[in-house]
C-alpha cells in the first residue's frame, strides 16, 4: 500500500469483561484476523471499531469503519465467520445493501441488521440510516428499508440507526447536527436539530421522568381588587400535570385554593385571595403531589 514494512499500527480490539471482578473473558484482535489490505485507508488506522454487538449465544457483530466492513465474529475462538460488504465480502449484494465508512450495525431479532451508512464524501450526496436482510444459507444480502433525510445530509463520521418498540427508526447523523424518526416504511415524523457546531456519535430516544432536585419556582404578582396573578415553573420536571394553590394566613398555615392545568414551561394563574401568603403545589396526572414551592408573602 505504500507505506514502510516497519510502519506503525493500530490494532481494533473487542473484549468482554466481568463487571464485578474485571475479568477479561474474551479478547479479539482485528490484526490476527483481519488483513491491511481488507483496509481502504493507509494501515496507520487499517480497521477502526465502532460498534460492537452480540450477535447470538456464541458470535459477536463487529463494525469497521476502514474497511467498511461488518464481521460476524466467533465468540470463542475469535475467528471472522463472514464479511458483509468490503472487498471480501462472503455475501452476494444487492444494490444498496453497499456502506461506506459505516457506523452502528445492529442485529434484530428479525434478522435484520440495521447500519448507518456515512457514505463516501467524493461519492455520494447524503449518508442513510438500512435495514439489510441477511440469508446466511443462500449467502445473499438484500435492502429492506432505507432512512434519508430530505435536506440530504452528509456525515462523514459518526451516526447511529435505533429501531424502536413502535417499530419507527430513529436516526442520529453524527456529524451533521440532527436526530429524526421515520415510520417504518421511511415517512419523516420528527426532526430536530442541535447548534450547528454540536455533534452526536449516537442518539436515542427513550421514555424519560424528571425530578429536578431543586423546588418549584413561584413569582406573585398583586393586582387591585385582591386579583393575584403567579407564575408557576419547575424547569426540567416533566410529570407535571396540575398546579394547586395554596393560600393562608402564614408560610405554615397554606391550605390548598384551587388548581390550574400546566401549561408549558410557565403556567400562569390569576386569581382572587385576601391571605398574605400563597404558594404552589405540583401534581401529577394522578393527583400526586410531588413538589411544593415555597411560600411568598404578598
Amino acid at each position: 500500500m505504500g507505506d514502510p514494512v516497519d510502519g506503525n499500527v493500530l490494532d481494533g480490539i473487542a473484549q468482554e469483561v466481568d463487571i464485578e471482578t474485571g475479568e477479561v473473558l474474551f479478547e479479539w484482535h482485528s490484526l490476527e484476523h483481519v488483513g491491511l489490505d481488507e483496509s481502504y485507508t493507509k494501515p496507520y488506522d487499517y480497521f477502526h471499531i465502532n460498534s460492537i454487538e452480540v450477535y447470538d449465544r456464541d458470535h459477536l457483530l463487529i463494525s469497521s469503519r476502514t474497511t467498511s466492513t461488518v464481521y460476524k465474529v466467533d465468540r470463542k475462538t475469535g475467528e471472522v465467520v463472514w464479511r458483509l460488504g468490503g472487498k471480501k465480502s462472503d455475501f452476494e449484494m444487492d444494490q444498496g445493501t453497499r456502506t461506506t465508512l459505516q457506523h452502528d450495525a445492529r442485529r434484530h431479532p428479525d434478522g435484520t441488521i440495521t447500519i448507518f451508512d456515512n457514505g463516501n464524501v467524493n461519492i455520494v450526496e447524503q449518508s442513510r440510516g438500512i435495514a439489510v436482510e441477511i440469508n446466511e444459507d443462500k449467502m445473499s444480502a438484500s435492502l429492506a428499508r432505507e432512512y434519508t433525510h430530505p435536506d440530504k445530509l452528509l456525515s462523514d463520521t459518526q451516526g447511529s440507526v435505533q429501531v424502536l418498540p413502535n417499530g419507527n427508526v430513529f436516526v442520529g447523523w453524527g456529524s451533521a447536527p440532527y436526530f429524526s424518526e421515520f415510520s417504518r416504511d421511511g415517512k419523516l415524523l420528527f426532526n430536530a436539530t442541535f447548534p450547528t457546531e454540536s455533534e452526536t456519535y449516537r442518539a436515542f430516544r427513550f421514555p424519560w421522568s424528571g425530578q429536578p432536585a431543586d423546588a418549584p419556582a413561584i413569582v406573585a404578582e398583586l393586582g387591585a381588587d385582591d386579583e393575584v396573578t403567579l407564575y408557576a415553573s419547575w424547569n426540567g420536571a416533566t410529570e407535571v400535570a396540575t398546579w394547586q394553590v395554596l393560600a393562608g394566613a402564614g408560610p405554615d398555615e397554606l391550605e390548598p385554593l384551587g388548581t390550574a392545568p400546566r401549561k408549558g414551561f410557565e403556567t400562569v394563574i390569576t386569581l382572587r385571595t385576601t391571605e398574605p401568603y400563597v404558594g404552589l403545589e405540583a401534581m401529577t396526572g394522578s393527583g400526586k403531589v410531588f413538589g411544593t414551592t415555597r411560600a411568598i408573602k404578598l
